[in-house]
């Protein structure tokens, strides 16, 4: 166990730059907790102010900070075409001073014209990101791969990239982020005031991040990883990789119990990026119910995915904290599930 300030330490030797609109609130979701039967909170990560907000402004701080230290002039990443990352790293990396290059993967298949235009697809373009497509949805280390060769290309032009890649077998540097969320959380006086943390598991760096985190600061409560790309016991895999990527990482002796590594794939969602009517119908509720947005790819299905938890009995307690990684500008690319 380690006290704030000897985990700040540890991690104050990983440049980063400052960029989020910290620390964000945690707010009562009273209507849809009281309807679920639950006393149900928010964590506010939607509003860390960076080109619409989201968990990846956390991540990004780290990123942007390493390329800095290693004077890059661009950034490379890759992510779905309705990537939150890949918009955020855009936005982060114009804030630099730097040129973005993203690779957009095809995960969803038979998407519309608006899903290519619209929500993250035109801020990435409004940005002035260069933008590549890639066939493949769901071959993280042919993404990284394809990126090398672009990143190649750039520097027989005489640039210097910095590759964000996403594979597991890169360092998890953007889960960083998300250990000082968890201090954050601690800061903020409520880490132990709930009986479960709920919160979207897809690159894992977020859901590793914070468990990492509170353990490391002796915090026991509970975090639920909801999935929204890989089957339970893949990702459970994939987790527990990273948290002992994070101890090496970072230089802490810290072994997260396996146990602390639970994860939930409701059997009637889709794939990534497909919405099933359990999210619809919580993204309905909501905004409805709370004037909050979620999106359908990973808020959405995380809030689905806890209030499905709640009813089979498998929360820890009433007493449950949604953690709102942000994701609206999705949404728009998703209107024609919504409207007509």
């Amino acid at each position: 166990m380690l006290s704030p300030d000897q985990l700040a330490k540890a991690l104050d030797v990983f440049p980063r730059v400052d960029a989020v609109h910290a620390p964000t609130a945690v707010e009562k979701m009273a209507r849809v907790g009281a309807q679920a039967g639950l006393e149900l909170s928010v964590k506010r990560d939607d509003c860390t102010g960076v080109a619409l907000g989201g968990n990846k402004v956390r991540q990004l701080e780290f990123y942007i900070g390493a390329a800095q230290a290693e004077g890059a002039d661009t950034i490379l990443i890759t992510g779905a075409i309705q990537s939150n990352f890949v918009r955020t790293a855009a936005a982060m990396a114009r804030r630099a001073g730097m040129d973005c290059h993203v690779q957009l993967e095809e995960r969803v298949p038979g998407v519309s014209d608006l899903y290519r235009t619209n929500g993250n697809v035109l801020l990435d373009h409004l940005f002035g990101a260069t933008v590549y497509s890639f066939p493949v949805g769901e071959d993280e280390e042919a993404a990284d791969a394809s990126l090398a060769e672009i990143a190649a290309g750039l520097k027989a032009q005489g640039k210097r990239p910095y590759i964000i890649g996403l594979a597991a077998s890169c360092p998890p540097l953007g889960a960083l982020g998300y250990v000082r969320g968890a201090m954050e959380l601690v800061a903020q006086g409520v880490a132990e005031d709930f009986d479960e943390i709920v919160v979207a598991s897809g690159s894992a760096s977020t859901h590793c991040g914070l468990l990492w985190g509170l353990r490391a600061l002796g915090v026991s409560t509970p975090v639920y990883g909801i999935c929204v790309r890989r089957a339970a016991d893949i990702q459970a895999a994939r987790v527990a990789g990273r948290l002992a990527d994070m101890s090496a990482m970072i230089g802490v002796d810290l072994v997260v119990p396996a146990a602390d590594v639970r994860l939930f794939l409701d059997e009637r969602e889709g794939g990534y990026g497909q919405m099933s009517a359990a999210t619809k119908a919580a993204v309905l509720s909501a905004a409805q119910l709370e004037g909050l947005l979620l999106d359908p790819v990973y808020t959405g299905k995380t809030l689905a995915g806890l209030l499905t938890l709640h009813e089979r009995g498998m929360l820890a307690g009433r007493r449950v904290l949604f953690w709102h990684t942000g994701g609206q500008p999705a949404l728009f690319s998703y209107a024609d599930a919504f409207v007509g």
